[in-house]
């Protein structure tokens, strides 16, 4: 498990407020990394991603059989910062039958005629299970913001549009994810906070590699160019929705084994804290299992 400090580095606390362009997007976060240097942390990083592995499968089967808990993940990051890799190596060693990955992207017209929880609602996952919102709810404070001409699509009632609007918006985030936290549901909130100079690089990479072509969007140009009005949407939704119940985690997302390492311990932590157990069968049932047992020994 990354020691305590570590962790800090990344957690938001409920009322600070951050400033993203505080929060180094690199790999050596404390003294000490630096003191390992790159190389030594990043074989540590691999480790420990394996070991989180190992831990994460036992925790999802506790998690699965007691089923009071579910566990409900959110990614947020510009592009290329690596959410499909971070899911597809976190993941990796999860039973696919309590996982479930929802990726939301822009809005259909059902979505539209419905209030912006909705559509993220009805995917929320059932107890014992964990479910991944790739992007979720948050676009509407986030790409909407930077963008405020998609407001017209949602149809809303007439009103103003200024700070006030912005912050009902937090407000029925905070009490939706205060309801899902009261009935069980674990929210972990991972905003990847790449540099924009690593964004570059990583475009450029799916522009060079035939095979990473299809991973690439006109759109993701334009969107760069929002980059500043995109930090400070980002900043601000933080700084709202980080609270005791749902925290935000601003999690390195330059070097991605770094990234992912931080998820899972993250994640492999906040479910073994649970203390989910495997069901305690009662002496009846107990005494139906050594029946059982018996017939099939005597067949």
């Amino acid at each position: 498990m990354l020691p305590k400090d570590v962790i800090d580095c990344f957690r938001v606390e409920p009322g600070q407020k951050i400033r993203i362009k505080d929060f180094d997007t690199g790999w050596d976060q404390t003294p000490k990394l630096k003191e390992l240097g790159k190389e030594t942390a990043k074989e540590r990083a691999k480790d420990l991603l394996a070991e989180n592995l190992a831990e994460l499968a036992d925790a999802q089967n506790r998690l699965y059989a007691d089923d009071r808990y579910s566990v409900l993940i959110i990614l947020q990051a510009m592009d290329a910062a690596g959410k499909d890799g971070t899911i597809k190596h976190v993941m990796s060693g999860v039973n696919p039958q309590g996982c479930q990955v929802f990726s939301f992207k822009q809005p259909s017209a059902e979505e539209l005629d419905h209030n912006f929880l909705w559509r993220c609602m009805k995917s929320l996952p059932e107890r014992g299970r964990i479910g991944i919102f790739n992007r979720s709810y948050y676009e509407d404070v986030l790409v909407v913001k930077v963008h405020p001409e998609l407001l017209d699509k949602q149809r809303l009632p007439d009103g103003k549009r200024g700070k006030s609007f912005w912050e009902a918006r937090y407000d029925d985030i905070n009490a939706f994810e205060r309801h899902l936290v009261r009935n069980g549901t674990v929210i972990l909130k991972f905003f990847l906070n790449v540099s924009k100079k690593e964004q570059k690089q990583r475009f450029l990479e799916r522009l060079t590699d035939p095979s990473k072509n299809w991973k690439f969007s006109p759109s993701d140009v334009s969107e760069r160019a929002h980059w500043d009005e995109y930090m400070d949407a980002y900043q601000d939704a933080i700084n709202a929705t980080s609270t005791e119940w749902a925290p935000w985690y601003v999690i390195p997302a330059d070097h991605k084994w770094a990234t992912r390492a931080v998820v899972a311990d993250i994640l492999t932590s906040t479910i073994r804290d649970l203390d989910a157990r495997y069901p305690t069968l009662s002496d009846k049932q107990q005494a139906a299992l050594s029946a059982a047992k018996v017939t099939l020994e005597s067949e």
